[in-house]
C-alpha cells in the first residue's frame, strides 16, 4: 500500500515538474519571439531613415541580407525576401503611427504574435484599425497562422458586429459590446457541400457534420451543445435547431436556421425559444440567453420592426454559400456504391 501511494505521489510530483517546465519553455518561447520581433522593428527603422536620408536604393537590401548572414550565419532572418517584409512591416505601422494616436500598449501587441502571422497581416489588410482588429484576434483566440489567414479571407473584420441586433435594448452594458462583436454577418459557409436548393433540414445536417469550421465560422467562444434540442412545455415538446453556450458571454445561445428569406414571425419563434432556455437550463449564474437567426436573406427594415418591441435578445444575420453543387452536376455525379462496384469489378 505505501509502495502504491509513493508511485502516485511521485508520479504526481514528475507531472507537477513536467508543467513547471512546458510553462517555462512556452514563456520562454514568447520572450525570444517578442525580441526578434523587436530586434526586426529596430533594423527596419535604421533601413528607412538611412534611405530616406540618402540616394540609397532597394539594391542595399541585398547588401545588408548578404553581409548579416556572413556575419551571423547561424541566425536565420536574413533573406533578402525577409528584409523586404521587415522593412514593409515597419513601415506599416509607422505610417499607421503618423496619422492617428496609436498608444504604444497597442504597439507593443504587434511583438506579441509570431512573425508570420505579422507578415500575413500588413500583407492583406487595408489600415490600421484592421490590422489592430486581427492582432487582438489572434491574441484572444490562439490563432494559428492558417486560422489567421482564413478569417482574413473570410473578412472578419467587416462581417463582426454587422448583423441587426435588438441588443442595445435587452443586454446589461458590461456584454454589450461582446455580444455585438460575437455575431457576424453575413456567414461565410463556403466549407459545406451542399445543393443549390437545399432545405433546413440538409443545411442543419451538413454544419453539424462540419462542427469544427462550423465554430471557427461562430468564432470564439461559442461550444457546441446540441442539435434539434428537446424542450418540454406543458407536454409540448419544441426542438431547437441548435443550442451553444458562449464561454466570454456566459450565456446559452440558440441558433435557428432558415433557408428562406426573413419573416417577422420567425422572430417570436425564436423569442419564445430564448424565454423558454432562460426558464428550464439557465442558471442563476448564467447570463440572458441570446437567440441567433441565420436565413437565406433578409431585409433590414423588416428585421427593424421585427424585433423593435421584443424584450429578449435577438440578432438576425445572412449566411452564404460560395461553393454549392449546381443542379446539372449534381444529378450526374456517380454514387458512393457506384464508385465501389467500378472499382469491385476491376479487383
Amino acid at each position: 500500500m505505501k509502495q502504491n501511494n509513493l508511485t502516485i505521489d511521485y508520479k504526481e510530483f514528475i507531472k507537477n515538474i513536467k508543467s513547471k517546465i512546458q510553462s517555462s519553455q512556452l514563456k520562454a518561447h514568447i520572450k525570444v519571439n517578442e525580441e526578434l520581433l523587436r530586434l526586426y522593428w529596430e533594423l527596419a527603422k535604421m533601413i528607412v531613415d538611412r534611405q530616406a536620408q540618402s540616394s540609397w536604393g532597394d539594391g542595399f537590401l541585398k547588401d545588408i541580407s548578404r553581409d548579416l548572414k556572413i556575419e551571423f550565419p547561424n541566425m536565420k532572418g536574413f533573406s533578402y525576401r525577409n528584409i523586404k517584409y521587415i522593412r514593409q512591416w515597419y513601415s506599416f505601422y509607422q505610417k499607421s503611427i503618423g496619422q492617428q494616436a496609436v498608444a504604444q500598449m497597442e504597439i507593443d501587441k504587434i511583438f506579441q504574435i509570431p512573425w508570420g502571422h505579422n507578415i500575413a497581416i500588413v500583407s492583406k489588410v487595408k489600415n490600421y484599425d484592421e490590422a489592430k482588429f486581427y492582432i487582438n484576434a489572434t491574441i484572444e483566440n490562439n490563432y494559428s497562422r492558417a486560422i489567421l489567414i482564413k478569417q482574413m479571407e473570410n473578412d472578419l473584420y467587416t462581417k463582426s458586429g454587422k448583423s441587426i441586433t435588438n441588443f442595445k435594448n435587452t443586454l446589461a452594458k458590461r456584454n454589450l459590446d461582446l455580444a455585438i462583436e460575437s455575431i457576424k454577418n453575413p456567414y461565410n459557409f463556403d466549407f459545406l457541400d451542399i445543393r443549390t436548393e437545399h432545405d433546413e433540414k440538409e443545411l442543419e445536417d451538413a454544419l453539424v457534420q462540419n462542427m469544427t469550421s462550423f465554430l471557427l465560422e461562430l468564432g470564439s467562444g461559442f461550444a457546441f451543445v446540441g442539435r434539434q434540442y428537446k424542450l418540454n412545455i406543458e407536454e409540448n415538446i419544441y426542438k431547437i435547431d441548435l443550442l451553444f453556450y458562449h464561454t466570454k458571454l456566459h450565456c446559452y445561445i440558440v441558433i435557428e436556421l432558415k433557408t428562406v428569406d426573413f419573416k417577422p414571425e420567425f422572430a417570436g419563434k425564436l423569442n419564445f425559444y430564448i424565454s423558454a432556455v432562460d426558464s428550464q437550463i439557465k442558471s442563476q449564474n448564467d447570463n440572458p440567453t441570446i437567440g441567433i437567426m441565420i436565413c437565406k436573406s433578409k431585409n433590414d427594415t423588416i428585421v427593424e420592426y421585427a424585433l423593435r418591441d421584443l424584450q429578449k435578445p435577438l440578432g438576425i444575420s445572412e449566411y452564404e454559400l460560395t461553393e454549392v453543387l449546381p443542379e446539372e452536376l449534381e444529378s450526374s455525379l456517380p454514387t458512393i456504391e457506384q464508385i465501389e462496384a467500378e472499382f469491385g469489378d476491376k479487383n
